[in-house]
């Protein structure tokens, strides 16, 4: 099911561009057909091994567990009473010692006991029948001292009989399926399994203790372990299954002994039934007298080992008691007394020594101390039967979050993003591992989040970076740097490709050049169009303006595109009074050199033009065009005419009305346009409050000197016009007025007149 729910998912995602994000999502996919067996990755296993070991040895308590002894058969042990295996009789002292003096809760054997043990009474025997007495007499006296050390296994049977004793056996799989011992008794039958039975592991042979001690002692339990790929042991089975019977492991059988419970029967994943496959094992319940409790399985009948740190008696976590000591009554009785106490060996020579994942010489006795000290703490490690669910859908969820988020962001900002990825995954994993002991994959997910960056990130060097060069070839001439740096975070976003869209645009023209230029030589007019053209160009970006082109004198520029600029109209405001700044100052410098100055007219409107790449196949440059942009130009040419710098169209005014203090100059009808068009021109803000109040004053009396003049008030005009002249800053206006109120009064307007001033000129 979830192929079909991923491929909807993705159906719905708008990629920006496409190949990008199905590049990102391809470790996903990857890392998925790992998950369902298409395309097996070992080492994605492997490394799930690794980070289990990892995290298991960050979190052992690395505690003694004084609930749970060892008693040793060590080298000390083994030097003193010699090679393994011992006498029945001494096995039998064990026991009693253990019992009797010691008083312990329960015993289990980490050994087998699968032979018997006779070897000194046959040799008394053979020694008695070859020697000088040969009566029938001596022989039976003799015989009938013997007879109590020919059976010792009897002797230890009888020291078992009665007490809370699991012996150990194991169980082997082999072609010729040989058995060997008399097993216990099933924890669970035939009858309380489907037929299709449970997906434990199964065995064909076993080796168990002789009759006469497991009828003595018939609670018994495996001590196989689970090896894995890689050699190490990380868990071990609790149920097994041999003949359609289902056996309990040496760990399972001591706890149940230790605390009287009894096997309720098996709890569930999968119940019988739900499918055709065989039923999934979730738990088995156990019953006793303190009610009901859950031992949690994986589905192959195994629980991973919570080992509580290093192995052996010097590890720290159990404690170790040496055979030879409680033979001899000479350990601690505190140690020992009412305890769990398993029997086992930490002698290389016995061969029970395995390498786990806190360390590589591990004793095999103290791996099933570890498990049950998880029993008895009822929190063991397992790996659950939807691990596979929960991995496919974390993979699902992270690898399309990844897709669709990655390639939007910048190279820092998708650090950050995978980094939150991993801490996230990390961290639920995490979290259930210490509040439920689940044991589930992270591997898979952390590859495919380092891969989804990794693979993200070298497509953005090695496939976008050529895009962003090309980005900044075409921008770079035009555009400010630091609009080119935006840009170049999301190069998508941006194209050649014409649009409307509503922009500002400036014509700047140097006025007289031409009469200039013809005193000069080719060299100086060069010199001195590249020195003026730098220092408006560097005005212009400062202002985030986008460079269109030089014509001759002129330089033209706009602002808005390609970078949208939601006040396009107040920047070039304040990109023309900057030029008209850097004029006078470069006019200062060419006076103090005895060279001529200049003087520019700059004209701004605002309005909807098409932008984009336009011109021939065989040259062409991202411009503006439009009647907006014919306006400009046609205002630029009228700045000469009213004696300012700069004029402005009034939708310009309107959105850039706090960039300056405007005065509305004129209401014209310039040629190619049919509407008229009220024309401002700004003042830069003073420098203090007393001169702003001074030019606010008389801009409000040149405001209404314009509303009697519309009124066609010629006598009220002139009276007006007189006051007016006295003002430095109008006196071009002044004289322009005037010259039209002596034409008005000698020769009025026509009735219908609305104050236009008409132009026919470009």
């Amino acid at each position: 099911m979830a192929w079909p729910v991923m491929a909807a998912m993705l159906t719905r995602l708008r990629f920006r561009p496409f190949w990008r994000h199905g590049i990102t999502l391809l470790p996903a996919l990857l890392l998925l057909a790992h998950v369902f067996g298409a395309l097996p990755l070992t080492f994605v296993s492997r490394l799930d091994d690794q980070i289990y070991d990892v995290r298991l040895r960050l979190t052992m308590p690395s505690t003694l567990d004084e609930r749970v002894v060892i008693v040793d058969i060590d080298e000390k042990s083994l030097a003193q009473l010699g090679h393994w295996p011992w006498g029945r009789d001494q096995l039998a002292l064990l026991a009693d010692r253990l019992f009797q003096h010691y008083g312990i809760a329960a015993l289990g054997f980490d050994v087998l006991f699968s032979e018997s043990d006779t070897s000194s009474g046959l040799a008394s025997l053979q020694a008695l029948a070859s020697g000088p007495l040969r009566d029938h007499q001596a022989f039976r006296q003799q015989l009938e001292q013997l007879s109590p050390s020919l059976n010792f296994d009897r002797r230890f049977a009888q020291s078992l009989q009665g007490r809370p004793v699991v012996l150990g056996y194991y169980f082997s799989s082999d072609r010729d399926g040989r058995r060997k011992g008399e097993l216990p008794a099933p924890v669970l039958g035939a009858a309380q399994v489907p037929a299709q039975g449970l997906q434990v592991l199964e065995w064909d042979g076993y080796g168990a203790s002789l009759p006469e001690l497991a009828r003595a002692a018939p609670r018994a339990g495996f001590f196989n372990s689970v090896t894995d790929e890689d050699g190490v042991v990380r868990s071990l089975p609790l149920l097994s299954r041999h003949d359609g019977q289902y056996y309990e492991s040496l760990a399972l059988a001591l706890y149940r002994v230790a605390h009287d419970l009894r096997v309720g029967g098996p709890v569930w994943a999968q119940p019988p039934g739900a499918s055709g496959a065989r039923p999934v094992l979730e738990a088995l319940q156990l019953q006793g007298a303190s009610g009901i409790e859950r031992v949690p399985l994986d589905p192959a009948g195994t629980a991973l080992v919570p080992f509580r740190g290093r192995g052996g008696p010097d590890g720290g976590s159990y404690r170790y008691v040496s055979a030879i000591d409680v033979l001899d009554a000479k350990a601690p009785r505190d140690t020992l007394q009412g305890r769990i106490v398993l029997v086992g060996s930490t002698s290389p020579g016995l061969l029970d020594l395995r390498a786990t994942p806190v360390g590589q010489i591990y004793p095999g006795v103290e791996s099933h101390a570890n498990l049950i000290s998880g029993l008895l703490d009822r929190h063991l490690l397992v790996r659950p039967d939807y691990a596979e669910g929960y991995e496919v859908l974390v993979l699902l969820i992270v690898g399309l979050a990844l897709a669709w988020l990655l390639p939007g962001l910048s190279a820092g900002t998708a650090v950050w993003v995978s980094l939150a990825s991993l801490l996230l995954v990390c961290g639920l994993n995490y979290a259930l591992y210490r509040a439920h002991g689940l044991v589930l994959p992270l591997a898979s997910a952390l590859l495919m989040i380092l891969l989804a960056f990794g693979v993200n990130m070298s497509y953005g060097y090695l496939v976008e970076s050529r895009a962003k060069r090309r980005l900044a070839n075409v921008f770079g001439t035009y555009v400010p740097p630091e609009l080119v740096d935006q840009m170049l975070r999301a190069p998508d976003q941006y194209s050649m490709r014409a649009a409307s869209r509503e922009l500002t645009v400036m014509f700047c023209d140097m006025r007289g050049f031409t009469q200039l230029s013809e005193g000069l030589e080719p060299e100086a007019v060069q010199a001195l169009l590249n020195q003026l053209f730098s220092r408006l160009t560097v005005c212009i970006r400062r202002h985030q303006g986008t460079i269109d082109k030089y014509i001759g004198d002129c330089v033209m520029a706009f602002w808005g595109a390609p970078v949208a600029l939601p006040d396009h109209a107040a920047l070039a405001v304040r990109a023309a009074q900057d030029m008209v700044v850097e004029v006078a100052r470069f006019n200062q410098e060419r006076q103090a050199q005895g060279l001529p100055g200049v003087s520019i007219g700059i004209g701004l409107n605002t309005g909807l033009m098409r932008v984009g790449d336009m011109g021939s196949d065989l040259r062409r440059s991202y411009t503006v065009i439009g009647d907006a942009v014919n306006l400009a130009s046609r205002l630029e040419g009228l700045s000469r005419l009213y004696g300012v710098s700069v004029i402005a169209g009034e939708a310009t005014r309107q959105q850039a009305a706090d960039a300056a203090l405007w005065q509305t100059l004129d209401l014209v009808r310039v040629k190619g346009k049919g509407e008229p068009v009220q024309i401002h021109t700004p003042h830069p803000w003073p420098a203090n409050e007393a001169s702003a109040l001074r030019l606010e004053e008389e801009l409000a009396q040149w405001m209404q000197f314009l509303t009697e003049y519309r009124a066609k008030k010629w006598a009220a005009c002139s009276q007006m016009l007189n006051d007016l002249r006295k003002m430095k800053s109008l006196v071009t206006l002044c004289q322009i007025y005037g010259e039209r109120l002596q034409q008005y009064e000698q020769t009025p307007p026509p009735e219908d007149w609305d104050g236009v001033t008409v132009f026919d000129i470009k």
